[in-house]
């Protein structure tokens, strides 16, 4: 791994473009026109969440850190994407797209054979990031459940108090 981190850095602004425009592929053409062209953080809060999230977690990947900042990484991103009614494979495909965008900008470099052992300590640690990431997305989308669930509560309760029913006391 570390025989390619000189690579990684050097690369990193084209390979956080890519990974960045992959994962804004999957939103609708419209949506992902507006992400990519506004750059400001305080119109485009999703695109700048995203974009620095995906920075953390490379930064995680290529410094090496451990399993807490790799979870603080993920979230950044994640946080974002279980907010939405997407099934978990498809708000966690990301993850494993860095995989090819890392083949691809690092595809002249990946030709000295003695850098195969570090990709696939590379692609290995990268499959540990979306196992990480897929129990942070079912955390936050549980925790999304629960409130929508207290907030129901909370409704048929003032309704009940308002039509003169009191549960606690039949």
């Amino acid at each position: 791994m570390r025989r390619l981190v000189p690579f990684l850095s050097a690369k990193s602004p084209a390979i956080l473009a890519k990974w960045l425009d992959t994962l804004l592929g999957s939103y609708f053409p419209d949506a992902v026109q507006f992400l990519k062209k506004e750059k400001d953080p305080f119109s485009n809060p999703m695109a700048h969440q995203l974009s620095r999230g995906l920075t953390d977690i490379l930064a995680v990947l290529v410094e090496d850190e451990g399993v807490e900042e790799a979870n603080t990484a993920l979230d950044e991103v994640i946080r974002v994407l279980a907010l939405q009614d997407t099934p978990p494979s498809r708000a966690l495909a990301f993850v494993f797209t860095l995989k090819q965008v890392v083949r691809e900008e690092l595809q002249e470099e990946l030709k000295d054979p003695t850098l195969a052992p570090a990709l696939v300590e590379l692609e290995s640690r990268i499959d540990g990031l979306a196992l990480l990431g897929f129990d942070a997305y079912t955390q936050r989308r549980e925790k999304l459940c629960e409130l929508k669930v207290n907030e129901v509560k909370a409704r048929v309760s003032g309704l009940l108090r308002r039509a003169g029913i009191d549960i606690d006391n039949p």
